[in-house]
């Protein structure tokens, strides 16, 4: 018995043989069928029992080709069309990269700086390698090519919108309201007969326990252990007993190198670290104030637990040892002796850093930050000293990101870097603050190098709504270069730091440079004269400020 292949597949999904039609009468006519329509298709035998289509075990065909490799030869051409879908996409990608790389493409900016976040809670779910998200296309619709008018535009609406307000300083008792454990911990008065800011404070502990168990800085960081495993052989020999009590001392730096980064702050460290009467924290940089009390660890990484203030503490415990003991000493009971002793910390971070604000404080106005660090500082320590060093914003930057950036360096990757984070700037400022743009952590997350970390009269305004003008000392970094005496002795005199031999001296101002360019970076050469051009017309009016701040025109940076 014949039946037409088409009507009977046609059919069979709903296995409706029924209605086939004069398919299934034994003389099938193809220009009838109204499947078929006269079409010649192939038909299909079976035998002249009376039995379903779907039961039919063996088919053949009048030609030689079977069905299934009908099916092998669709499938074939289908999977050849799919590779050569995956080759043209990957050389379009290929192409539209290595043209981006040589800017010979036209792509206008992927950024648009939306609002701000306002809850905290929304943003702690999300990590913060994932800020970019925030961003929508822009709308200028800006070219990534060396235009120095077209970038000019955005640097002249940037200057347009720069308002230098006074910030409102928070009161003590909402700084108590938002650390609560930090104020327990920290005593509002210091021994008398120190320099330095110290206390005593009871340990509870006994001779089994380890007083650094929990400590965050030794848990997660493996080049931290041996100096804890130092500190725990000597700790028992230096706590103080009174009344059937342990008692151990805790200190506070007497001073603070804040600020800026690739600036020349390691350089200042390490010499000071060289005078007999200096202390440092036993890690150089503990970005506690900034990161750590948050619980940032790397801001790609998102939040872990926050470090408690002891934590913190406990990197001063070699520093507290030598001051009790001069503290301890019989020559000092007699005669009442002050401890000369100060102690200093170098986190680079402390000046510009407070990205950290958005997640925990949520009162803020129009996006500004309500607390800073300077302000948590300034409560337990009203007198501390802090010293900044400074360098021409436009080759800090550039020295930044030949520091930071991990691949793919070049003059000309760092001009399509300042170009993109300048449009993002702009998008900010057209709808925020100075500050609130300033201190928001989406922004300069997705910013591609760190603009703002050289808006310095920024940050420096802010530390003076809380500290006095004589308590900080700035300094440049170029001046450090050309004479590293004359502002050492800037830094012995501020720190009201006693005389030094000729020795001592020497070994401190004639040691060398610490933290210079990699000499892989140095290949690179210096960056373009565009991109340079445009980076002094971005920072023109905040070091104008600057140099009015602090009635000195070297700030300016004319003839770097």
């Amino acid at each position: 018995m014949r039946y037409c292949i088409n009507c009977c597949i046609h059919l069979l999904p709903n296995d409706l043989h029924r209605q086939c039609f004069r398919c299934c009468e034994p003389n099938h006519n193809n220009q009838k069928c109204p499947v078929c329509k006269g079409e010649n298709h192939i038909p299909l035998y079976t035998d002249s029992k009376q039995m379903k289509l779907l039961a039919v075990l063996e088919v053949r065909t009048d030609h030689s080709e079977s069905w299934n490799g009908f099916f092998c030869l669709r499938r074939g051409k289908l999977c050849s069309l799919i590779f050569g879908l995956i080759i043209m996409t990957l050389v379009m990608a290929s192409y539209i990269l290595t043209g981006a790389k040589h800017g010979l493409l036209l792509i206008p900016s992927p950024f648009h700086y939306g609002a701000f976040t306002s809850n905290p809670s929304l943003m702690d779910n999300e990590s913060l390698s994932d800020m970019k998200d925030h961003y929508q296309p822009s709308k200028m619709n800006i070219s990534y090519v060396k235009d120095y008018p077209s970038i000019k535009l955005i640097i002249d609406t940037i200057t347009s919108k720069i308002e230098f307000i006074t910030r409102q300083r928070p009161d003590l008792e909402e700084l108590r309201k938002q650390e609560p454990h930090m104020f327990s911990v920290i005593p509002n008065k210091f021994l008398p007969n120190s320099k330095n800011p110290c206390w005593y404070e009871e340990y509870r502990g006994n001779t089994t326990t380890d007083p650094y168990a929990t400590n965050s800085y030794a848990l997660y960081s493996k080049r931290f252990r041996t100096i804890f495993d130092y500190l725990r052989k000597v700790f028992w020999n230096h706590l103080y007993h009174y009344k059937d009590k342990h008692y151990r001392l805790r200190c506070l730096p007497h001073f603070y190198i804040v600020g800026q980064p690739k600036c020349g702050t390691t350089d200042l460290y390490d010499r000071l670290r060289l005078h007999p009467d200096v202390r440092f924290s036993a890690i150089k940089e503990p970005h506690w104030w900034t990161r750590k009390r948050f619980g940032i660890i790397r801001l790609r990484d998102g939040f872990h637990d926050r470090y408690p203030v002891e934590d913190y503490l406990d990197l001063f415990d070699l520093a507290a040892h030598q001051i009790q003991g001069v503290l301890q000493s019989e020559a000092a009971k007699e005669h009442g002796k002050m401890n000369n002793i100060i102690i200093g910390e170098a986190s680079a971070s402390t000046m510009w850093d407070n990205n950290a604000w958005i997640f925990f404080y949520d009162n803020s106005t129009e996006g500004e930050p309500p607390f800073l660090i300077q302000d948590f500082i300034h409560a337990f320590q009203p007198n501390a000293k802090l010293i900044i060093m400074l360098r021409d914003p436009v080759e800090r930057l550039y020295s930044d990101y030949l520091y930071f950036a991990s691949a793919n360096k070049s003059a000309e990757d760092f001009h399509e870097k300042v170009a993109e984070s300048l449009q993002l700037f702009e998008n900010c400022m057209l709808d925020f603050s100075l500050r609130a743009c300033v201190y928001n952590n989406t922004l300069n997350n997705a910013m591609p190098v760190r603009l703002q970390v050289g808006l310095y009269v920024v940050y420096l305004l802010d530390w003076l709504t809380v500290f006095d003008k004589d308590q900080i000392l700035v300094l440049r970094l170029e001046d450090h270069a050309s004479s590293v005496k004359y502002t050492m002795h800037m830094v012995f005199q501020f720190l009201d730091l006693g005389p030094l031999s000729e020795k001592q001296e020497a070994l401190i101002t004639k040691s060398p440079a610490s933290n210079t360019r990699r000499p892989e970076d140095r290949s690179l050469g210096p960056m373009l004269p565009t991109t340079k051009a445009i980076l002094r017309d971005f920072y023109k009016p905040f070091n104008t400020k600057l140099a009015q701040v602090l009635f000195d025109d070297a700030f300016l940076w004319k003839r770097t």
